[in-house]
């Protein structure tokens, strides 16, 4: 998974990692790991921290029981930082929530047509459209991310975690009906309204299955290249 040879801590013993949902992609924390807690996540699976403040171990999830399974680890180019993926057991954060990057805020307002009179060229112009054209599926695949790990009270996609895979698989039937049903009937907003439906109850699935988007994606990429 690592070679611990090529790792390089810093002056404290400590190396930076970032934890990330292996479905989502979504970054669930930033801690650190020494020597001894990278050793015990590589031979446990799971993810073994070192705590700057206590200067002591630590297993997350070892009290709350939201344990992080280690699906992958990966050093950067100059092997001094540490991105670990992971199949989180409940809430990343200390606060209960699936990130502890939950709270977004904006920190700088980016103006995307001035920004494309700077000598930005057509292809950087047109991947930032596509960026931005997809952005509500990354949106709702970290909402539904969340949900699933947070469990909010009153949420349908609670409600749909909670009953299992039955009922998401049911809702599926249904809605890929209505959305054949409204081809049928050459209702533009009936047919927009059942696929956005269809949608979402498919990512559901994805996230209950424990199967990332971008491995469909990549399918269908395999696929474009034959």
């Amino acid at each position: 998974m690592i070679n611990m040879e090529a790792v390089r801590f810093d002056e404290k013993g400590l190396i930076p990692t970032v934890v990330q949902d292996w479905q989502s992609k979504e970054v669930l924390t930033v801690a650190y790991m020494n020597k001894e807690s990278l050793e015990k996540s590589i031979a446990t699976g799971e993810t073994w921290f070192y705590s700057r403040s206590r200067q002591a171990l630590w297993h997350k999830g070892e009290t709350s029981g939201n344990t992080q399974r280690i699906v992958g680890m990966m050093l950067d180019c100059d092997q001094d930082a540490l991105v670990v993926t992971v199949e989180p057991n409940g809430p990343a954060c200390h606060n209960g929530t699936f990130s502890c990057f939950s709270n977004e805020e904006q920190l700088a307002a980016v103006d995307n047509k001035s920004k494309d009179n700077t000598g930005n060229s057509e292809s950087e112009q047109s991947a930032a459209a596509d960026e931005e054209r997809f952005a509500i599926i990354r949106k709702l695949e970290r909402l539904i991310a969340e949900r699933e790990t947070e469990r909010p009270e009153g949420s349908y996609t609670t409600y749909l975690f909670n009953e299992g895979v039955d009922k998401i698989l049911k809702k599926i039937g249904e809605e890929a009906a209505e959305v054949i049903i409204a081809a049928k009937n050459r209702s533009k907003e009936e047919l927009t309204w059942e696929s956005a439906d269809l949608l979402y109850h498919w990512l559901v699935l994805l996230r209950e299955q424990q199967l990332p988007l971008d491995a469909v994606l990549q399918r269908l990429a395999d696929r474009h290249g034959h």
